[in-house]
């Protein structure tokens, strides 16, 4: 299996120019400042309901790789515990599309198990099967996270991020994202889309 990186000024208050801001009338209220909302509360609410320590699997899909040698996933274990979340189980798995669909229809069947982190077999070799496997298992899909990915990915290798078909969405109340496999993807999907709002996620599925 291929496992590269496919990640495939206006005017101030009062009056024009450089006199005194125009001066309230006798009588009048002063103006008072508007409540400090905008991002930062939209922000906090947002994640009001958020999850701490989302329960994860990491599985990493590959016939060579194993626990002594999977550098990939001892990143994606190392990004997700630093966000506050939980490793509960980790696999490797050989890139068979009826092995990797039973990891995943066992680990949503868990309720142990928030969530399902998958690296590898994203590309566009033969033996690269997990976004089919993936994509024919998911309920609902999250095509941003495959936008955002390629995009991101974009900046760090140019056109060579179209070639990565990273997925996520949910399977009953189980999130499930699937990267490539090199180090660098993963990396970078997690850290930078999957722990950040894993916390989220977990709480609306959850909910």
């Amino acid at each position: 299996m291929a496992h590269g990186h496919g990640h495939g000024g206006g005017h101030r208050g009062g009056r024009h120019g450089d006199g005194p801001p125009d001066t309230p009338s006798k009588g009048a209220s002063a103006p008072t400042n508007p409540p400090v909302s905008s991002h930062a509360s939209q922000s906090r609410e947002h994640h009001s309901a958020d999850r701490t320590g989302v329960r994860c699997l990491v599985v990493t899909v590959s016939d060579t790789r194993t626990l002594a040698d999977d550098r990939s996933g001892d990143r994606a274990c190392e990004i997700l515990r630093e966000g506050g979340h939980e490793i509960r189980e980790r696999e490797i798995v050989r890139d068979d599309r009826h092995a990797i669909a039973a990891v995943i229809r066992a680990a949503a069947a868990n309720p142990e198990i928030d969530a399902i982190v998958l690296t590898g077999g994203t590309g566009l070799a033969p033996r690269d099967v997990t976004h089919e496997t993936v994509a024919d298992l998911l309920e609902r899909r999250i095509d941003g996270f495959g936008e955002l990915f390629r995009m991101l990915s974009f900046v760090e290798i140019g056109s060579a991020a179209m070639l990565s078909r990273a997925i996520a969405g949910t399977l009953g109340r189980t999130a499930v994202f699937a990267l490539p496999g090199s180090t660098a993807a993963v990396d970078l999907g997690v850290r930078r889309l999957v722990a950040p709002e894993l916390g989220h996620l977990a709480g609306l599925l959850r909910s």
